[in-house]
């Protein structure tokens, strides 16, 4: 197996809501629309995809409980080029009708970050570092 992930798909309550979310406020290109029935993003590497999540969960297992409590136990992380752009991400996803649920502030790993919640709850890091490097197509070097 090659080390990458290919997609992240997110189950959504509402496929307009997160579509209008991502692509329309966040500026996220999408390959298709919500009335197609899955949503592909595209972005540097890694693709995210919006999904019906009561569909999402039937996929995983039939008959499974598409009820989520608390933490999903997953994170999405945008690391940005300059330490401004955190604060201005931040800003987007409130605008766009997302949570601040950690303001930008320095990270005891050296860095700078906040997080903020899509409208279904899915948790995005926003982070900088001076000490991070990018290949040409934006992803990571890690």
């Amino acid at each position: 197996m090659e080390a990458r992930i290919s997609i992240i798909t997110l189950g959504v309550r509402d496929m307009e809501r997160s579509y209008r979310f991502y692509h329309d406020s966040l500026g996220f290109p999408a390959v298709n629309k919500p009335e197609d029935g899955i949503v592909f993003f595209q972005t540097a590497g890694t693709r995210l995809a919006i999904y019906p999540l009561d569909s999402l969960a039937e996929d995983v297992s039939p008959g499974i409980d598409s009820e989520r409590a608390g933490f999903p136990g997953m994170t999405l992380a945008h690391n940005t080029h300059t330490k401004d752009e955190v604060e201005i991400v931040l800003e987007l996803a409130k605008d766009a009708g997302g949570l601040i649920v950690k303001s930008a502030q320095d990270a005891d790993w050296g860095g700078y970050h906040g997080y903020f919640t899509d409208p279904d709850g899915y948790y995005w890091e926003v982070a900088w570092a001076a000490f991070w490097e990018f290949n040409e197509d934006g992803s990571l070097v890690v």
